[in-house]
């Protein structure tokens, strides 16, 4: 009884790190239904996963890549489907763990992001694999939608107007420069931190971790 082993453990005073594999457009039940897998992928399905109490949770942190990707089908309102696209996933290896099936690949996806961040109520996140965007001279970034030409700053809950929207970008310029070995945040380019910067104002949350390399 699992659940049982950890209740005891927090009760004395122990502490719990859970790690959810799924994004947050997968959730069965505020995803991108249903192009969704079977579980909650945000904070609130920890707790009833694990079999302990809500209120034992006191921090979230979402981890994102530095731009986005999305397994099998289902809306993808950035997706790259040109040379652009096959740049990124042979760049990130963006292949199925298991399957070895190619993933799709798009801008970063700021409304995406955000939600992920309510949805979760995370203080901060992560973001990952910003050297997959070194070589490019610019980078859109999605910062809301049109739908039957007219601005929505919000996903859609109708997956079928979803399927419909068209990205409002905002774009900033690369910083072609190397970013795989560096270490310290100081050790960006100047370019690199505006885009982390970016991401930060238009998902309402700090990264208090970026990293590279796959």
């Amino acid at each position: 009884d699992t659940g049982r082993l950890l209740r005891d453990h927090l009760t004395h005073g122990g502490t719990l790190l859970a790690e959810g594999a799924h994004g947050a457009m997968l959730d069965v039940s505020a995803g991108t239904f249903p192009f969704v897998t079977s579980s909650t992928c945000t904070s609130a399905g920890v707790a009833a996963g694990l079999h302990i109490s809500p209120r034992a949770l006191d921090g979230s942190l979402v981890v994102l890549k530095a731009y986005t990707t999305r397994v099998g089908a289902g809306p993808f309102p950035t997706e790259l489907s040109d040379a652009t696209g096959e740049f990124l996933r042979k760049r990130g290896n963006e292949y199925g763990t298991s399957t070895g099936r190619p993933r799709r690949t798009g801008w970063f996806d700021a409304v995406v992001a955000r939600t992920a961040v309510e949805l979760s109520g995370a203080a901060a996140v992560a973001i990952t694999k910003l050297d997959v965007l070194d070589d490019l001279a610019e980078i859109p970034v999605c910062v809301g939608y049109r739908l039957d030409g007219r601005e929505v700053s919000d996903m859609p809950p109708l997956v079928e107007d979803v399927e419909r929207l068209e990205p409002v970008y905002e774009t900033l310029p690369g910083w072609r420069a190397k970013t795989t070995a560096a270490t310290r945040d100081e050790d960006l380019p100047p370019a690199a931190h505006r885009y982390v910067r970016f991401l930060e104002e238009r998902i309402g949350a700090p990264a208090v971790f970026v990293s590279t390399g796959p």
